[in-house]
């Protein structure tokens, strides 16, 4: 094998290598956009989550105070 085969190979391993990191740079800023975006609906699931909570909540106290309504009419009776 001669100085320049030796060479030329580095120099297509060293194009190849290159080739792949580009690749893989542009892979990383897909998967860090795509990261962004799933922390954006993760905050949103888990205030929508929250609000839903609280109006389980609210319709919870409501019911419950309707039963002690009907409970306080039928005793009433």
């Amino acid at each position: 094998m001669s100085e320049g085969d030796a060479n030329e190979r580095v120099d297509l391993e060293l194009k190849r290598l290159e080739k792949r990191l580009d690749e893989l740079v542009v892979i990383c800023k897909q998967l860090q956009e795509e990261n962004q975006s799933l922390k954006v609906r993760q905050d949103t699931l888990i205030e929508d989550r929250a609000n839903l909570l609280q109006k389980n909540e609210q319709v919870r106290g409501r019911v419950e105070a309707m039963i002690s309504r009907l409970k306080a009419m039928e005793q009433a009776q």
